[in-house]
């Protein structure tokens, strides 16, 4: 096999090489039955029981009861939600109240103010999302269905510690970029969701975790196909979802038991992350880190060099030497290392020691 990649691409992201293997073992034919699982009807007993044992896992591994919660599947990714989520619950003269901590906060809010009535909670975007913005004691409207904020900020490369408390008000995350990646209690939100393509699995399906008694609230108003009622009612089958990144994601989320889990994931990460900091902050600014100390993100490690041509040429030498996706965002520039789950230490012990060579030759 060709010499794999040091992968650091934001999403898209980087999948175990274990599954990898055990899925090319099953894309001709799965479970001995003659047909591969993309070919099999997802009205099927095999697939029914994927979804039904995917959902579990998920659950299981974000140390949430099966009793309280339902975990759900569908596609469009985390921008759909952006919409189906005040489609569901912006009804009845009721707002939402968004937290602004970065690009995909924000098109979250733009999407819900299509809707329904919102107001900013709070934002940290006149410090240029260097931060996240204290919600030690948020205010929150008192008409409000939700409180909603991303607590991962994948083109920043920020992420919130704390929570707000939001009383009886159901507390919603988009969290596609940093689910089960750290032991946070998962239990504080009535609703979470997530694209796959970071953490679980492989672009192409998005998972939602829901508190049942949400469901009970689902907008009546609106098709079928955009109610999370919809989706639990017939176990994310109520139409054909995208079966293979299903399995994919099944086999994501068997690893990450394998591994111990989310508190072991998350000591690793830390790990991998601190390998990348310590040279950025040893660097005596010759590798600038955008966020505060305190809110930096594990996934998403991000910095600047002094020029855009020295930045990108760190990025070409980069790739000379084997390293993937490294390039920021398109809209804010500058060197992002996406650190998933499945990026191994090894991949961060080999990009710290290329940025330490890098400033002995260009500092």
């Amino acid at each position: 096999m060709t010499t794999r990649l040091y992968n650091f691409n934001p999403g898209p992201a980087a999948l175990p090489l274990e599954v990898l293997e055990q899925a090319k073992e099953t894309t001709v034919q799965y479970g001995g039955r003659g047909i591969s699982i993309m070919e099999m009807s997802h009205r099927s007993k095999p697939v029914e029981r994927l979804v039904e044992e995917t959902e579990q896992l998920l659950l299981e591994l974000a140390g949430l009861p099966q009793n309280d919660y339902r975990a759900l599947f569908m596609g469009g990714g985390a921008s759909t939600q952006f919409a189906m989520l005040p489609l569901n619950f912006l009804s009845d003269g009721k707002g939402a109240d968004y937290i602004l901590s970065g690009s995909f906060s924000e098109k979250a809010l733009q999407e819900a103010q299509y809707i329904g009535q919102t107001r900013i909670a709070a934002s940290s975007q006149a410090e240029q999302w260097r931060r996240t913005p204290d919600v030690s004691s948020l205010s929150i409207q008192p008409n409000a269905a939700y409180v909603h904020m991303t607590t991962n900020n994948t083109i920043e490369g920020s992420r919130f510690n704390t929570f707000p408390n939001t009383g009886d008000v159901p507390l919603i995350a988009d969290m596609t970029s940093d689910l089960l990646s750290r032991d946070i209690d998962y239990s504080r939100f009535s609703m979470i969701y997530a694209g796959a393509q970071k953490n679980l699995g492989p672009a192409g399906i998005t998972a939602v975790i829901i508190h049942r008694k949400m469901l009970d609230h689902c907008s009546k108003q609106i098709p079928l196909i955009w109610r999370y009622a919809t989706y639990a009612s017939n176990d994310s089958l109520y139409n054909t979802p995208p079966v293979h990144a299903l399995y994919l994601t099944n086999l994501v989320l068997q690893w990450t038991k394998t591994q111990g889990g989310v508190q072991q994931l998350e000591t690793v990460n830390r790990d991998k992350a601190a390998l990348i900091y310590d040279v950025i902050d040893r660097s005596e600014g010759f590798y600038e880190g955008i966020i505060a100390k305190n809110d930096r993100s594990d996934m998403n490690i991000t910095w600047r060099l002094a020029s855009k041509e020295l930045e990108q040429l760190f990025v070409q030498e980069s790739e000379q030497q084997g390293f993937e996706g490294l390039a920021g965002h398109r809209s804010v520039g500058g060197i992002r290392a996406s650190a998933y789950n499945a990026v191994p230490r090894a991949a961060c012990q080999a990009l710290a020691e290329f940025m330490a060579d890098f400033q002995r030759r260009k500092g």
